[in-house]
């Protein structure tokens, strides 16, 4: 069987894709890549375009961003500043019927803070045939039908633009049909059967033939369908819709079930001829999910969820068949409308924490990205943080914010804030929503350690044990870590030309002050001691204070006899008159004792004597006088043995 060459389209030229770079004003770029691309294909150098540093990339934490879609397709490789594909991207998939396809991005960089408009061009493969709604095309024609007649046929879909669209039809070759190619007014091209030579039912009931649809892609690509014809009586009408093309608009997350519009045709035939039928002759994967239609109403009722940051429009065709095989074609343009469902998105895209507390007003410490999927109104976003913290959020480039701070910080006030960052759309009603940052304060050295006194006394009793604890001293640093570390030392100094290291040492890391050597009273009574409180920052910072310390006096000395001297028998002789009378003084012992206070408060008593109420001694004086007359019956010699005691615990003595 053969093929006729009539109305079959031939193109000489085809479509060469290629690596396409353009460069837009204000340093952007565009470029151009076909569909289908593997993930990891590198699509231009933005580092090399862009006049960029490709070994600063990472420290500028580079990144490509995009509004309103949920896959990012695209990505920029740090390393080498290479614009690389990240994810297969089928254009019809993407951009469906439309010409023109593009990504667009938003390089951002930072330290400077600095934007890039990337634009990526997805140009059309022919990855898809050509496409018949139907497997097979029944027609009814009856045989009264004149020559030339025409009948229009199912338009077949090829999700492919340009030349990689449908380019030419060919029909068998066959004695009754021709085919005649129609181009429509956007540009579709469908066939339409004219009838050659007139048809004779009583000769042959039916005609099948087998009608293919080529695009114009490199390699080609077909599609083909089975028309039958069934030869019947005249049928002179076919059916015509009320409009050429419906327009509709529809809310997006309009429930399922939802009306979209409805469709009429007319056919002015009567009988089955005039019994019209709808369908989808012409209509995308995606809407096909989305939409279905009543065949006997011509009702076009939602079916899927309808999501205008998916797709924005969808158009479909419609046709109407009589019972005879006729129909008649209508366009279904269907907007869909905008709706405030999504609520603005917040993103970290810089976040310095901690910082440090003696960072100045107006340092950045993070940058924040807020979104929208939704579109004019509804997406324009204002962002803002409460107004207890000392930070605020500084607009910046498009929907970006910087975050500063806004006074001086001190970590020993508050160290740790939570910043609530709330971005409002200006939709009706608004949706909004919320992100809580932690921010961490980090110490810096800005306080020297503080005694807790401004002067210590210490008091240590003489004949001390070397190493023994005088006294303890203490100093509070508020700052964190090694910067509040307190280590304690001496200042170098002397006591009465002696280094003080000779009397004391301080223990670096409690404070405490330990006596080097055994303190004697009867020597020195009291010395000082400079003692240095240093931090460990980075420079240390240190406080100083003066530690008093006194020598208490121990009873470590017995009284000594100065009066009368004792000779070398220890005997004292004093000559006394006889005719001394009662009262008189006699003698007087004189003693001192080296201690103090209640240590040398000396006391004498008479111990032994050889006429015991012959003399009395001043307790406290030393006074030795007559208690009686001394009379001629008395001894020539008296004994007298005194004892000289001092008031201490326990108390010393001497005879």
């Amino acid at each position: 069987m053969g093929y006729t060459g009539s109305s079959v389209f031939t193109f000489l030229f085809r479509l060469a894709f290629c690596h396409c770079l353009m460069r837009i004003s204000n340093g952007d770029l565009s470029y151009s890549i076909p569909e289908e691309m593997k993930r990891g294909s590198v699509i231009g150098n933005l580092a090399k375009d862009l006049g960029l540093d490709t070994k600063r990339l990472s420290g500028r934490k580079a990144r490509l961003d995009m509004d309103g879609s949920r896959q990012r397709y695209c990505d920029i490789n740090v390393n080498t500043g290479d614009l690389i594909v990240a994810e297969t991207i089928d254009r019809e998939e993407l951009c469906g019927p439309k010409v023109s396809c593009s990504l667009k991005y938003e390089l951002v960089l930072e330290k400077p803070l600095e934007l890039h408009f990337i634009t990526v061009q997805i140009q059309d493969i022919n990855d898809n045939s050509p496409r018949f709604p139907n497997a097979r095309i029944d027609l009814e024609i009856r045989e009264s039908a004149d020559k030339g007649a025409r009948y229009p046929l199912d338009e077949p879909h090829d999700s492919d633009i340009g030349l990689n669209g449908i380019q030419s039809y060919s029909l068998e070759r066959n004695v009754y049909f021709i085919l005649d190619v129609q181009t429509s007014s956007d540009g579709g091209k469908y066939g339409e059967l004219v009838l050659e030579k007139e048809l004779d039912r009583e000769q042959q009931q039916e005609v099948t033939l087998l009608l293919t649809a080529v695009d114009g892609g490199t390699p080609q690509r077909s599609g083909t369908v089975v028309i039958h014809v069934t030869v019947l009586d005249a049928n002179d009408n076919k059916p015509v819709f009320s409009q050429t093309v419906y327009k509709v608009r529809l809310p997006e997350n309009s429930p399922t079930g939802t009306v979209v519009v409805a469709v009429s045709a007319s056919d002015e035939d009567e009988g089955a001829n005039g019994e019209v039928s709808y369908e989808f002759s012409r209509i995308s994967d995606k809407a096909a999910k989305l939409f279905s239609i009543d065949k006997k109403t011509g009702e076009i009722k939602v079916q899927g969820p309808i999501d205008y940051e998916e797709n924005s429009e969808y158009e479909v065709r419609v046709q109407a068949k009589d019972g005879s095989g006729l129909a008649g074609n209508a366009k279904v343009m269907i907007e869909i409308t905008d709706l405030n469902d999504n609520a603005p998105v917040i993103l970290i895209k810089s976040f310095n924490n901690p910082i440090p507390e003696n960072v100045l007003p107006g340092t950045e410490v993070g940058i924040i990205n807020v979104q929208d999927e939704d579109s004019e109104g509804n997406r324009q976003v204002r962002c803002s943080i409460q107004q207890n913290v000392p930070f605020k959020l500084n607009p910046s480039i498009k929907n970006y914010y910087s975050l500063i701070t806004t006074g001086e910080l001190d970590r020993e006030i508050i160290s740790d804030y939570n910043i609530t960052i709330t971005a409002t759309d200006d939709g009706s009603p608004p949706l909004s929503s919320s992100m809580t940052i932690h921010v961490s304060v980090s110490d810096v050295n800005d306080n020297p350690p503080v005694f807790e006194e401004q002067s210590y006394s210490a008091y240590v009793i003489e004949n001390n044990k070397p190493g023994s604890s005088i006294c303890s001293v203490t100093a509070r640093d508020p700052d964190w870590r090694q910067n509040g570390t307190v280590i304690y030392s001496l200042l170098p100094s002397g006591i009465n030309g002696v280094p003080v290291s000779s009397f004391s040492s301080i223990n670096g890391d409690t404070g405490v002050i330990h006596a080097v050597r055994t303190f004697d009273y009867e020597q020195f009574r009291s010395f000082k001691v400079h003692v240095l409180a240093r931090d460990n920052g980075s420079p240390p910072l240190s406080g100083n204070v003066t530690v008093s310390v006194f020598i208490t006096d121990e009873n470590d000395n017995s009284p000594q006899i100065l009066y009368p001297a004792p000779a070398g028998n220890s005997l004292m002789t004093e000559m006394v008159p006889k005719a001394t009378l009662a009262g008189s003084l006699v003698s007087k012992v004189i003693a001192v004792d080296a201690d103090s206070g209640q240590n040398a408060w000396l006391s004498y008593l008479i111990v032994k004597s050889t006429d015991p109420g012959l003399f009395t001694i001043g307790l406290h004086s030393g006074e030795i006088r007559a208690q009686r007359d001394i009379a001629e019956s008395d001894s020539m010699e008296q004994n007298l043995v005194i004892s000289v005691k001092d008031n201490g615990q326990p108390s010393l003595y001497n005879l």
